[in-house]
Formats: C-alpha cells, sequence, structure tokens
C-alpha cells in the first residue's frame, strides 16, 4: 500500500495509522498463506477486515493478529493427506489417462501415423481403448498422491528441524520435493510397467483376449524361468528415478513461484475506487476527498484469486517440468515395453539411448511432447486445486 502525502502534511492522521496498521496484518497472514508448511491450512483474510471504520479498526487488527495463530492454522495428518490426494489423483487420472496412451503408442510406434490412427484407429482397437491400462493407474492413485504429499510434508518438517535459518526456500521445496520423487517411485516404476505393456497391445493379441491385467502381470512375473520375480516388475527402476527426481523437485519449486506471481498479479489487476473508502469513513467531506486522493488502499485478498492460480499454476509447472524430463521418459517407455526375454545388456540405459540415436536420431527422445504437454496442464491444473478444496473441506468437517 502506498501512502502519498501532500505538500506541508507533516503528520499522518490517526486513520492513515490505523490503516498502516491493517495492511501489515494482512500482509503477514498473507506471506503465511503463501509460506506456510505442507501440515498446516492458513485460512485467507476475510475480506470485511479491510472495510471497518475508523471506530472498528484497532480491534481488526487485534483479531486479525489472534486468528492468525488459533483458528486459521489446522494440523493436516496423514488422513487428510490420503483422502485428498486420493481424490485428486483419481481424477487426474481420468482425465489424462487416454492422452498418457497417446504418448505412449507413439512412442513406441514405428513411422509417422497421425493421431487420429493411434486414436481411432483399428489397429489398437478403437477409441475405447484409450482407456486401456486406467485400472492399474485409478487404482493406485490414492496411495500414490498420499506418498507423494506426505512424504514432502514428513520432509518439509524434517529439514524444518535439522536446517538453521536463513536458507532459499525454493532450495528447500526442490530438496523435499525431490525426496518425494524418489519415494513415489518405488511405487510407480511396476505400476507404470504394467500400464505401459497394456497400452501398446494390439487389437486381437491373445493377451488381451480376457483378462488382459492379469495376463500381463502373470508374463512379467514368470519371467526368467521364475514363479515370482518382482524384480521383473521393476524394470526400467534407475530410468524412473532420473525422471521422477528432478521432476518432482521442479515441480514443486516452480508450483510456488508461478502460483504467488500469478496470484500477486491478480490482486495488483483488483483496486478499491476511492468511492469505496469514503463510504466507510465518518470523517467530513473535506478530509474525505483528501483521503481518497493522498491514499491507495490495498484491495482484499480474493479467494478465487487463489484458486485460479492454484490450477493455472499447477498446469503450468506440470508442462514445463515434463518438457524438461522428457526425454528419460521415452527411455523409460522403451525399457518397459521391450519384449520381456530382452537380455540385460541390451535394455540399458545407455545401450537404449545409442539404439534410440541411431535409428531415429536425437529428435525422436522429444517424440510424443506436444501431446504431453497438452495432457500435462489439465492433469496438473487438478491436482493441486481438488487436493486443497478436498483438504479445506475435512479440516472444516472434523472441526
Amino acid at each position: 500500500m502506498e501512502h502519498k502525502q501532500e505538500l506541508g502534511h507533516k503528520e499522518p492522521t490517526l486513520h492513515e495509522i490505523q490503516q498502516l496498521e491493517m495492511d501489515q496484518a494482512h500482509h503477514d497472514i498473507h506471506y503465511n498463506n503463501n509460506h506456510h508448511k505442507p501440515n498446516q491450512l492458513v485460512a485467507p483474510l476475510p475480506s470485511s477486515l479491510t472495510r471497518q471504520n475508523d471506530a472498528d479498526a484497532a480491534t481488526a487488527v487485534a483479531t486479525a493478529s489472534t486468528t492468525t495463530t488459533t483458528e486459521d492454522e489446522q494440523e493436516v495428518s496423514f488422513f487428510h493427506d490420503f483422502v485428498a490426494g486420493g481424490i485428486a489423483g483419481s481424477a487426474s487420472v481420468v482425465v489424462g489417462h487416454p492422452m498418457d496412451t497417446l504418448k505412449v503408442r507413439i512412442q513406441t510406434t514405428t513411422g509417422n501415423p497421425t493421431l487420429t490412427s493411434l486414436a481411432m484407429g483399428s489397429k489398437y482397437g478403437g477409441p475405447v481403448t484409450l482407456f486401456r491400462g486406467m485400472a492399474a493407474p485409478l487404482s493406485a492413485a490414492s496411495i500414490v498422491n498420499a506418498i507423494i504429499f506426505s512424504s514432502y510434508g514428513w520432509s518439509t518438517r524434517f529439514w524444518d528441524q535439522n536446517m538453521t535459518e536463513g536458507y532459499d526456500p525454493h532450495l528447500k521445496a526442490f530438496a523435499c520435493g525431490s525426496f518425494a520423487g524418489l519415494v513415489q517411485g518405488l511405487v510407480i516404476c511396476p505400476m507404470e510397467h504394467v500400464k505401459c505393456r497394456l497400452q501398446i497391445q494390439e487389437a486381437g493379441s491373445a493377451a488381451i483376449a480376457s483378462h488382459p491385467l492379469q495376463t500381463t502381470l502373470r508374463s512379467i512375473l514368470t519371467s526368467g524361468g521364475k514363479s515370482a520375480n518382482i524384480s521383473a516388475l521393476y524394470r526400467g527402476w534407475w530410468i524412473t528415478c532420473w525422471r521422477e527426481i528432478p521432476a518432482f523437485g521442479g515441480y514443486f519449486t516452480l508450483y510456488d513461484i508461478f502460483k504467488d506471481r500469478i496470484e500477486d498479479a491478480l490482486d495488483d489487476g483488483e483496486v478499491i475506487q476511492p468511492d469505496e473508502t469514503t463510504k466507510n469513513n465518518h470523517a467530513d467531506a473535506t478530509t474525505a476527498a483528501m483521503l481518497a486522493t493522498t491514499t491507495t488502499i490495498e484491495p482484499p485478498k480474493n479467494t478465487a484469486h487463489t484458486w485460479i492460480a492454484s490450477a493455472l499454476a499447477g498446469g503450468l509447472t506440470g508442462a514445463v517440468t515434463w518438457a524438461i524430463v522428457y526425454p528419460f521418459d521415452v527411455i523409460k517407455t522403451k525399457i518397459q515395453t521391450a519384449p520381456i526375454d530382452t537380455p540385460r545388456h541390451e535394455r540399458t540405459i545407455s545401450a537404449v539411448v545409442k539404439r534410440i540415436v541411431k535409428q531415429h536420431g536425437w529428435n525422436h527422445m522429444f517424440r510424443g511432447l506436444t501431446v504431453t504437454c497438452l495432457r500435462a496442464f489439465p492433469v496438473n491444473g487438478i491436482i493441486f486445486p481438488v487436493y486443497e478444496y478436498t483438504l479445506l473441506h475435512l479440516c472444516a468437517w472434523e472441526s
């Protein structure tokens, strides 16, 4: 908030002093909202607080300062993370799986087929097959997202307890996000191995004649002449780590940056007109006119801006992080969709990269990136708003 003084005006009025105190309280709550710990929710400042008259201003400041530390902070438990993360993850899977299937088919097919042929053609069985393999990620969506948010929350608490003050908050977000990516890889690697094999099965193949999920899972577990080859489920583990760890580190870091910038831009574009100020001012007409011309009042926090910023930041973050780590995903897909009896030395990361570059060139490492980014925006634009919305209602319901 800016306070401009006219010539000859030496001392601020009582109204201006009270307004400055209110603005400081609003700034503190706004800061807490944007920099709170993952295990806490800080409610936005009620808009009515910024419209207090001169008589109630001091009381409003005191109320704001006490409410911030008592009613506005709500501890988030593992139960909250599990339910909210599960709902958000399920929503993102339903929205993004068809385009994920297209991405895998683009990465594994030869030639230059059109998106229409990959989605609608008879080779894979028509458009309904775009949802093939969705059962695996959908069934694990609750667990996966609970792991992401709970491991991120635990790592941030561990960081706060063991690190000295003065560190860069973005460094903290990247480190804790990277840890969450490592933990998530333990669950996502076998799940995506099964999913990728289901997504590239062609119509009429024996594997999808009946019970495709069970058939695919059995072929993986019985590979190598073993009855329960668990290590085969984790084919592509190292390349999954190369993808997940930097992706989630950047994901949480960029999300905070984008959300703060977008929300600030939306708030800056909303200005209270001078007549709104004078409506609640009991001073005489001359004083009111002077304050209207010399004072610019910061607008109240708009909660709609928070949800819009969350959706846009999530979508942008998802698209950017996917663009950064996409070559790792191409390599992972090649490794996990190779014939199940492929020798180990032929499916190492270096061997797969050399084969891709030799046969298709470096451009192939970014094949399907457009579809992936188009998919990433709505998928990641849904996750955070749904998660935060569900979390708020769960905490309100328990209270």
